[in-house]
């Protein structure tokens, strides 16, 4: 197995993991982060919308040697108090051009069309026009609203018919904390928010609540019984889910967003602005926050929702009072064990002293005077130290010189022996 798969096994088993619930405040932090800057970019810039709702002339030529700046200044000009501002140059592949402007009368479309043709040198009846009225653009406004709202109502019951209200709840929060921060991203880039923009939010949120899906029904399988019980508390639970499914929603989302971002750059780098590049931005920025708010967002709101139950206020009670009473017994037998180590220790200094003090026992008598005739032995001190193996080797050198020193008398032969054996010869 890959070390990836290990880990993710480990991480299923609970043998590892991170504590996202514990650590939520971090999080919100950072989303409040987001959230501010992309609210604030909504409030000062706002979005760039295209002409399909704001309305407007569209004008469509190819002209491949043409520059962006040399079309922009020329159409500038030919509209009156007009600038540059107004005009929205975008090239698309193969030399081809695309300009919006603000809507223009007849003349002044005939004016644009010969200042293309001036700058450019081709024909002025090459250069297409498009009238696009802000009426079209109100209609596909108002049916994506109605649309959304349609779709978040269904995923609303859905969830809490499925799991229950404090989920879908929870859900809900992180689809907006979605939209809003996707929404921020299009004012801070300046994409262009056409009907490919409003299908790739719309893509986003189904995305985002799949996922969010996945995690709660995890949730709910680790956390089903455990109320009654003093195991594990909801949020221990719902983090166990969390780093379960850490490693499905990473490679759900890294697969998913690869291919999407190979769209976006080519779109940008190669096919020019256009409908893949309105609708890759918004499926890349949604992916991604999406998997985000699923894990960092979404279950930290729910477990916080669940803990102000009284029943899961008094299911932490019972768990705190267990491990505090585990606590206490582990710290009880570390003292014991410290107890019997210090008590074995003192017992194995004991029997060492006894050895010492044997012995200098039997080192003492090879200091005793042998006898009359001779020569008194040396005299040898031994120091009874602490350490066994010094006192046995002071022992024997002692019991060593006492013997060399001290020389033994010699037993004196009786006659007696040979004047028995002379009476029996007589």
């Amino acid at each position: 197995m890959s070390r990836l798969g290990t880990f993710s096994a480990r991480l299923h088993s609970g043998e590892v993991g991170y504590d996202f619930i514990g650590r939520r405040r971090r999080w919100f932090l950072v989303s409040l982060v987001l959230i501010v800057v992309s609210i604030l970019s909504l409030s000062v810039r706002g979005l760039h919308f295209g002409v399909e709702f704001s309305g407007g002339s569209v004008f469509q030529f190819s002209a491949p040697r043409a520059t962006e700046s040399q079309l922009q200044d020329a159409v500038a000009g030919a509209i009156p108090h007009g600038s540059s501002d107004d005009v929205v140059v975008q090239s698309v592949s193969g030399g081809k051009w695309r300009i919006q402007t603000p809507s223009l009368s007849s003349r002044q479309v005939t004016g644009v069309q010969e200042a293309i043709s001036k700058q450019t040198g081709i024909p002025a009846d090459k250069v297409s026009q498009e009238q696009i009225g802000p009426s079209w653009g109100l209609q596909v406004s108002q049916k994506a609203g109605i649309g959304l709202l349609i779709f978040l109502a269904a995923c609303v019951l859905f969830l809490w018919v499925v799991f229950d209200w404090k989920m879908a709840a929870s859900s809900m929060i992180a689809l907006v904390h979605d939209l809003v921060i996707t929404a921020g991203v299009y004012s801070l880039v300046g994409f262009e928010v056409t009907p490919a923009t409003v299908i790739g939010f719309l893509t986003i949120l189904g995305y985002s609540l799949y996922d969010t899906v996945v995690v709660f029904d995890k949730v709910r399988e680790n956390t089903a019984g455990i109320l009654g019980g003093n195991r594990t508390t909801y949020s221990r639970a719902a983090n166990l889910a969390v780093n379960q499914t850490l490693a499905r929603s990473i490679n759900t989302s890294v697969v998913a967003l690869l291919p999407v971002a190979a769209i976006l750059i080519v779109a940008s780098s190669v096919l020019g602005a256009g409908t893949l590049q309105d609708l890759a931005l918004a499926l890349l920025v949604g992916m991604a926050t999406g998997t985000y708010s699923s894990i960092f967002i979404a279950t930290p709101i729910l477990a916080m929702l669940k803990e102000r139950e009284p029943r899961a206020a008094a299911l932490r009670k019972r768990v705190e009072a267990r491990e505090a009473a585990q606590g206490k017994s582990e710290k009880a037998a570390k003292r014991s064990g410290k107890a019997k180590a210090g008590a074995a220790a003192k017992s194995g200094d004991t029997a060492d002293e006894d050895a010492d003090a044997g012995d200098t026992a039997e080192g003492e008598p090879a200091e005793e005077t042998a006898g009359s005739g001779a020569a008194k032995p040396a005299k040898v001190s031994v120091q009874a130290g602490r350490s066994g193996s010094g006192d046995r080797s002071s022992s024997t050198s002692s019991r060593n010189v006492s013997r060399r020193g001290g020389q033994r008398p010699q037993p004196q032969r009786s006659s007696k022996r040979g004047k028995s054996k002379g009476r029996k010869k007589r």
